[in-house]
């Protein structure tokens, strides 16, 4: 069985992030910190040799992962493989939207004010659902749709057949993701109300059927 350790990084801060509104499938560019944030990442990683890497078809995790990747000193690949199945989730109607207010809409129907309350008495994943909901067109992604597209992400990765057994790859994702692969292979052991830091780094192992977590967020 081939095992992968797959370095999870979480894009630098965008404007978008500072701005507290709800960022998915839309974009925007990265700060002054958010290059910061990279920049760090990339530092840390330097001396880690990355067989492939990958990233989402946004302009926030691209940039992010071909800092990382240029900074890098351990011969690895030069740029990363661009596919939307690593896109963050899709918040439809409320892409864009301030953050508090879309989870507001999400979860007062049952009951429950902001995010953290949704994740506390049910799941990310539950949020999700809560969302599309509260979309009146119904177009942000379910928990179900999410994972569906997810992981075509993951069988990209395995698909891969240059990757050897032991390889590191470079997967820049986003902070909704991160909590979402947190929740379904972390077994518990992580607080799913603290977000990944922008350029934090989370290590995973990826084997033919299974995903472990070997740390999460550290920056």
């Amino acid at each position: 069985m081939t095992q992968l350790n797959v370095y999870v990084v979480r894009h630098g801060q965008t404007y978008f992030n500072i701005y507290n509104k709800l960022q998915g499938w839309s974009n925007s560019p990265l700060t002054q910190k958010g290059i910061d944030d990279a920049k760090k990442a990339g530092a840390k990683l330097a001396s880690t040799h990355f067989a492939a890497a990958y990233c989402s078809d946004t302009t926030r995790a691209q940039d992010t992962a071909n800092m990382i990747l240029t900074a890098n000193q351990a011969d690895s690949v030069k740029s990363p493989i661009v596919a939307p199945y690593f896109r963050e989730e899709f918040y439809g109607y409320y892409e864009g939207t301030n953050m508090d207010e879309a989870w507001y809409m999400a979860g007062a129907p049952h009951g429950l004010n902001t995010f953290k309350e949704i994740v506390g008495k049910y799941s990310i994943g539950k949020a999700k659902d809560f969302l599309k909901d509260a979309d009146p067109f119904h177009d942000a992604e379910n928990n179900a749709e999410y994972w569906q597209r997810l992981d075509q992400g993951f069988a990209l990765i395995r698909g891969n057949d240059s990757l050897k057994d032991g390889d590191n790859i470079l997967l820049i994702s986003h902070g909704n993701t991160v909590l979402s692969m947190m929740e379904r292979f972390g077994q518990g052991q992580y607080d799913l109300t603290v977000r990944p830091a922008n350029g934090s780094v989370t290590k995973m192992n990826l084997t033919d059927d299974d995903v472990t977590v070997e740390y999460y967020n550290r920056t």
